[in-house]
């Protein structure tokens, strides 16, 4: 059964105040120099919700304009606003209070601490939401602010505040165990509610029942669990508590910035074995990450452009004839033997699952890899991301003698893409094509499109290696594959084999009564 891309969403959460208190560029400044002209000018640099909102780039993330638009907008895009709507066709951008709520409804161990007044307030903005129901705005409960107050005070409590105010807290799960510190079960929570709405959209997107949904994939950056069990899970059942996918079980996947790559990998492979029907691949945020280029922005006069949690939701499910297709026999990947160099990462994603279709580089319409924002790279001294991927696939196109040399400026133009996503990591990871490609596929603009995830695994101190897989998306034939003659067969007899194991689980239970 071929595996196929349902649906989608994207969402940014503005948390300007999150930014300031868990980013780690923020919060390593404070400890070395609390005083420091970085701490003190900072402030100053920080963007308004409708400024957020009029941001070319984000206004692409969620689907209200193409992102290949970008090129032809005026730059810098931070001092060209545009007109922006919070709702896109992929999802949505959500201010700072609101999200403070959905942590707390995304909270099931009292954690989260809100102020009577705000609650009250908030309640009204959330009724008014199209994807957050009655049941979740009963889940929020008020607190007295000095009971907030002495939790930030005198139990180490992660403070919420909304225009400098305070209006909540995070407190730590233990005493004693540091993986559960209110500083982590913020990050936890934060990944775990930008996830919630990220599936939210993904559901009403695709038109799909929650009841629909048999496996979740979690694929974001941080990892719960605690002393005895870091990282041991499991963000995946957690949401999917939240939004209602009652009938599904699932798991997390990490893999550092290739995470999300590998993940929908998985998901295509359990839907074409016939294992489910209906996977979801699932990220939230990355709280550590955001204001993660701040001192060069500051010292060069920019906004904060790090300011947005990102998230996004991806439906895999079987071949219904009419969605792109994801192709799992030419996948590329970057196996241990690979090597590290550019060229040798390039051409093992790129190069060696084309050849396997007997495809060259030019047969691709569009390549995805890491689409950060170049305005946020840039002033950081790392250049146009996007743009270095687009160069080193064009020029193992010539080194391959399927183009010129002096064609390669217009490869990049025709295979590439502007940068667009905020850096947290996993998002931008070629994931965020994901939406537009899926919509221009369908509508017969493009063919075919390589997604390209991309890790840099030393930064766990486990190794030097890199890390990568792709994989393609094209079009659907409109022929639903129908198991036949072997296949058939072996399925007929797992499914007698299963009929008959339950039958006997049964009989026993029913003799042990």
């Amino acid at each position: 059964m071929k595996p196929v891309l349902k649906g989608t969403s994207f969402v940014l959460v503005h948390v300007p105040h999150i930014m300031t208190e868990a980013g780690t560029t923020f919060s390593v400044e404070r400890e070395e120099n609390n005083d420091s002209e970085f701490l003190q000018n900072a402030p100053n640099h920080i963007r308004t919700f409708e400024e957020c909102l009029r941001y070319a780039p984000n206004q692409a993330f969620i689907g209200n304009i193409d992102p290949e638009s970008l090129d032809s907008l005026p730059k810098p895009w931070y001092e060209h606003l545009i007109e922006g709507e919070r709702f896109g066709k992929f999802g949505e951008i959500m201010p700072e209070d609101e999200f403070y709520a959905l942590m707390q409804i995304a909270d099931v161990f009292d954690l989260v601490l809100l102020e009577d007044g705000f609650v009250e307030t908030i309640k009204g903005k959330l009724s008014n939401h199209p994807l957050i129901n009655a049941n979740d705005v009963a889940k929020l409960k008020g607190k007295p602010h000095m009971e907030i107050e002495k939790q930030v005070n005198e139990n180490g409590a992660i403070p919420l505040k909304v225009d400098g105010i305070l209006v909540g807290c995070v407190r730590k799960a233990h005493d004693k165990d540091e993986t559960l510190a209110a500083h982590v079960m913020l990050e936890n929570l934060a990944t775990k509610a930008s996830a919630i709405l990220a599936l939210k959209h993904l559901l009403h997107n695709a038109q799909i029942d929650p009841g629909q949904i048999e496996y979740i994939i979690e694929c974001s950056e941080e990892a719960c669990g605690d002393m005895n069990q870091r990282g041991g899970g499991n963000f995946a059942k957690a949401i999917g508590e939240i939004v209602g996918t009652l009938n599904a079980t699932g798991s997390d996947v990490r893999g550092f910035c290739a995470g999300p790559a590998h993940a929908i990998l998985h998901a295509s492979s359990l839907v074409a074995s016939g294992v489910f029907k209906n996977v979801v691949v699932i990220a939230g945020g990355a709280t550590a990450k955001l204001g993660m280029n701040g001192k060069e922005h500051v010292k060069k006069g920019l906004p904060l452009l790090e300011d947005t949690l990102g998230g996004f939701g991806v439906l895999i499910s079987a071949d219904d004839g009419v969605s792109p297709v994801i192709r799992l026999d030419s996948v590329g990947a970057h196996t241990v033997g690979t090597g590290a160099s550019p060229q040798q990462v390039m051409s093992a994603l790129t190069v060696n699952p084309l050849e396997k279709l007997g495809l060259t580089l030019s047969d691709v319409d569009k390549y995805a890899p890491e689409l950060q924002n170049p305005e946020v790279t840039e002033p950081a001294g790392a250049g146009d991301v996007p743009k270095s991927n687009y160069k080193m696939i064009a020029a193992l196109a010539v080194k391959r003698g399927e183009i010129k040399k002096d064609d390669m400026d217009t490869f990049i133009s025709e295979h590439g893409m502007p940068g667009f996503a905020p850096t947290q990591g996993h998002i931008p990871s070629g994931v965020p094509i994901m939406g537009s490609a899926r919509e221009k596929i369908m509508a017969g603009a493009l063919n075919r499109v390589m997604v390209i995830g991309k890790g840099s695994l030393f930064l766990s101190r486990m190794t030097n290696q890199f890390d990568g897989v792709s994989f393609l998306i094209e079009s659907n034939n409109g022929t639903v594959e129908q198991q036949t003659g072997k296949a058939a067969d072996e399925q007929k007899l797992r499914t007698l084999l299963a009929d008959a194991l339950r039958d006997v689980a049964q009989h026993l239970r029913s003799s042990e009564e």
